[in-house]
């Protein structure tokens, strides 16, 4: 059974720094897509950045050069680096492994 455990979120002030992790279970994760999405109150589900099938990054072009995805595949651990965040960053984070989600971690970027 796949698990996916996201970490990392919280209350930051605008133009702060997060670091979101995401450890996976029962998936041999190096051979899978792996990506961040999130939901803010009232909107759809919307990618963030992603590692696709072959290893290749995506990033959604509102996100330009604000937020990076790494991965570890030792650890089976994808992490998105969040930068000079501002409020409408805020919204639930995602991780996405496969077709597998995870539970999703609170992001609140207010003064």
């Amino acid at each position: 059974q796949v698990q996916l455990v996201e970490s990392g979120g919280g209350l930051v002030q605008p133009g702060g720094s997060l670091r979101l992790s995401c450890a996976a279970s029962g998936i041999a994760f190096r051979f899978f897509s792996v990506g961040w999405y999130r939901q803010a109150p009232g909107k759809q589900r919307e990618l963030v950045a992603e590692f696709d099938s072959i290893g290749r990054t995506n990033y959604v072009e509102s996100f330009p050069g604000r937020f990076t995805i790494s991965r570890d595949n030792a650890k089976k651990t994808v992490y998105l680096q969040m930068n000079s965040l501002n409020p409408e960053d805020t919204a639930v984070y995602y991780c996405k492994c496969a077709a597998s989600w995870g539970q999703g971690t609170q992001v609140t970027v207010s003064a």
